[in-house]
């Protein structure tokens, strides 16, 4: 899990890790931001996920031709802190349905 968390890029898997105790927390003392804040987590991970695309396809620029195996650990590298993102998002669409008043 580490290994994933390091693939994915330290400075956008540290702010995503920071919103999932942001959600946590706010599921306990501020139920009605639980909503805005699990909505931050997929739009930071796609950021996080099309910068490192772009500064991949600097780099595939620079080195001219590369393998196709270089290339797609790199796409996915790229794609690991969308698909944290996402998790986030649907812990706090969880947490949303248990605070839900039942009828």
């Amino acid at each position: 899990m580490l290994d994933l968390f390091i693939q994915g890029g330290a400075d956008f898997m540290t702010l995503l890790t920071l919103i999932l105790i942001a959600l946590f927390l706010a599921a306990w003392k501020a139920p009605a931001w639980v909503k805005e804040i699990g909505m931050i987590a997929p739009v930071l991970g796609i950021i996080a996920g099309l910068i490192g695309l772009m500064v991949g396809g600097k780099y595939i620029e620079t080195a001219g031709s590369i393998s196709q195996g270089v290339l797609w650990g790199g796409i996915r590298n790229s794609l690991i802190p969308m698909v944290y993102g996402l998790l986030i998002y649907i812990i706090s669409l969880i947490i949303r349905i248990i605070q839900k008043p039942r009828i």
